[in-house]
């Protein structure tokens, strides 16, 4: 049975921003909430991982917090919420509805067969693609429209980069599949 390109996709991390104050005292964000991390010899920022959903926030003395590791948005969301929580715990000033921007969707593809790449390179605006066997061994292609990067792999497997919205990575693989059928190459 074959599977469909776009029935493939699979959020693999989400990373997003978010303000939650206009300064955090870090030293005792790591004093006061368990597990939390920091060393500021080897980071900037407190490490802070939660379970459920499986998000790390690195939390800075700015202000500002980057999530990563999300899954989905309904998760990104949720773990948000968790470290306002947290936070508000300490008797910090956090607002009730706090809001991220994401700055990135990585994603995952399967084509459902092996493509060859040598062909795709030689079939594809050049401008557009990259493609070094011998330095790494997927092909990378730059969309913009979307405006993602697309790593193309031998095994028909895609990693799409750089998406703003989950859309972003159906619309490339949809993107895709119509240049290779258009150079016959699926």
């Amino acid at each position: 049975m074959k599977v469909n390109p776009e029935d493939s996709l699979k959020i693999e991390n989400i990373v997003a921003s978010a303000k939650v104050a206009d300064k955090l005292d870090l030293q005792m964000i790591n004093e006061e909430i368990k597990d939390a991390e920091y060393n500021k010899k080897r980071f900037p920022g407190v490490v802070l991982r939660m379970q459920d959903p499986k998000i790390a926030a690195l939390v800075f003395g700015s202000g500002k917090v980057v999530l990563t590791g999300a899954k989905s948005v309904d998760n990104l969301s949720k773990g948000l919420e968790i470290l306002g929580e947290k936070l508000r715990a300490l008797k910090l000033d956090i607002p009730d509805n706090l809001e991220y921007k994401i700055q990135n969707i990585v994603t995952s593809a399967d084509l459902g067969s092996p493509i060859n790449l040598n062909k795709i390179a030689v079939g594809f605006n050049l401008e557009k693609i990259e493609y070094e066997p011998e330095q790494f061994p997927g092909l990378v292609y730059r969309l913009d429209e979307p405006k993602v990067v697309v790593l193309l792999f031998g095994s028909g497997k895609l990693i799409i980069t750089g998406g703003k919205q989950p859309k972003d990575a159906k619309a490339a693989v949809i993107k895709i599949m119509s240049d290779l059928s258009n150079l016959g190459l699926i």
